[in-house]
């Protein structure tokens, strides 16, 4: 069974594959620019409970998201 959760919601460690931004426009845009699209893998490196950004691994760039963004990022978990 597949789990779609926020990246915000991913435990450290998880890797998946985004499956969908729900933002607007600009948002979406500054995340196409940085390649945090639909259909690549990730690897959730680092965040803070509650608080603080949220670090992925995106190939060999690690990129640090505002918490608010990664609640908007959708990611097919890896089992």
């Amino acid at each position: 069974m597949e789990e779609v959760l926020s990246l915000a919601e991913m435990e450290t460690g998880s890797r998946g594959e985004i499956v969908r931004i729900d933002g607007g426009e600009g948002t979406v845009r500054k995340l196409w620019v940085l390649g945090v699209v639909p259909g690549k893998k990730i690897e959730k490196v680092s965040s803070i409970l509650g608080k603080g950004p949220v670090v992925i691994r995106l190939g060999q760039q690690e990129i640090a998201l505002g918490r608010g963004v990664a609640q908007r990022i959708l990611v097919r978990v890896e089992r």
